[in-house]
């Protein structure tokens, strides 16, 4: 048995692809996939603010493609929006200030059902929130969640569509974060009736540590993919 560690990465399938936009553009990403058996369901990630540095390799983003496809059965896409740089490489195009972004998402979940990968559902991380919530409530997609949500650029008509929707969106909120504690966010999210909103004792905007990448990396699992929660501190060689 190996103890999962920050820096363990866990056996899949590791596709690098290639987003296209309506616009034109090509986004570079890539898609983790279960090694053994068909995933149960797929998250789409997005990533924080690129120009504060948030990009496909977010640490949270990360561990997630190396840890969830052989712990929980789920398929994890990548991918830096227009502008964004990391280690795979640039996407065409400029930051577009959570707009231009729509041709962005839209582009992730038609890959994924191009793609026939089950369950769609949304993971954002911070500037990925707002993406999730002005864009991402498209019928293709089961459901969201959101990690460190500041609302900054998602309206209430934003948050009225996804009430209307009734798909389940989940809010996992730092007690310590920058923008939005948990309390503001139970306010704000309660034009949504079926949101969860879901406060992190002593977490911060980052989720910098182990113990937080754990608590997320298990709430995800919860609501993806229940028949593999909760994770496991070990990986069975």
């Amino acid at each position: 048995m190996t103890q999962i560690t920050a820096n363990t990465v866990l056996p899949a399938i590791r596709r690098l692809i290639t987003l296209h936009t309506a616009d034109g553009l090509n986004l570079v990403g890539e898609l983790a996939l279960p090694e053994r058996r068909p995933p149960a369901a797929t998250l789409i990630c997005l990533h924080p603010l690129p120009t504060a540095g948030g990009m496909m390799d977010s640490h949270l983003l990360r561990k997630a493609s190396f840890r969830l496809p052989a712990l929980a059965d789920l398929a994890v896409l990548r991918f830096n929006t227009r502008g964004t740089s990391s280690e795979r490489g640039t996407s065409d195009g400029e930051f577009g200030e959570g707009e231009a972004e729509r041709e962005d998402v839209a582009a992730a979940i038609a890959y994924c059902v191009t793609a026939r990968l089950p369950r769609l559902w949304l993971l954002g991380w911070s500037f990925g929130t707002n993406l999730v919530l002005k864009w991402g409530n498209d019928p293709a997609v089961a459901g969201a969640i959101l990690l460190s949500p500041p609302l900054g650029r998602a309206t209430d008509a934003d948050l009225d569509g996804w009430a209307a929707s009734g798909k389940p969106l989940v809010a996992l909120v730092p007690e310590l974060d920058d923008y939005l504690r948990p309390d503001e966010a139970r306010a704000r999210f309660a034009r949504v009736p079926q949101a969860e909103v879901i406060g992190v004792d002593r977490a911060r905007h980052l989720w910098v540590g182990e113990r937080y990448v754990r608590i997320v990396l298990d709430e995800i699992v919860r609501r993806v993919n229940p028949s593999a929660w909760p994770l496991p501190a070990e990986w069975k060689d």
